[in-house]
């Protein structure tokens, strides 16, 4: 499998936070998102998990009556993201 350079790595999670920045405050699923940039799901929730530990996504792993999703993760944008992309809209 060919690897995939940081430059389009980059340019795919612009896409993903594009994405979040367009349905904010909603939340959306890893296979929504993927389906969104047109990308594989682990491959999506790969670079996510990449976003959240620089602090530009944030998990949901309740619903909103509190109950855990069993398999699946909601995605949206971090406070301070939502802030900058506003800055630049």
């Amino acid at each position: 499998m060919p690897r995939i350079s940081q430059e389009k790595k980059d340019k795919i999670e612009e896409q993903i936070l594009a994405a979040l920045y367009m349905n904010f405050p909603r939340t959306l699923f890893t296979a929504e998102i993927a389906r969104q940039i047109a990308r594989d799901e682990e491959f999506t929730k790969t670079l996510l998990k990449e976003l959240w530990q620089k602090n530009l996504v944030v998990p949901i792993r309740k619903n909103s009556r509190g109950i855990a999703f069993s398999r699946r993760i909601k995605w949206r944008l971090s406070n301070k993201a939502y802030s900058i992309y506003n800055q630049y809209q």
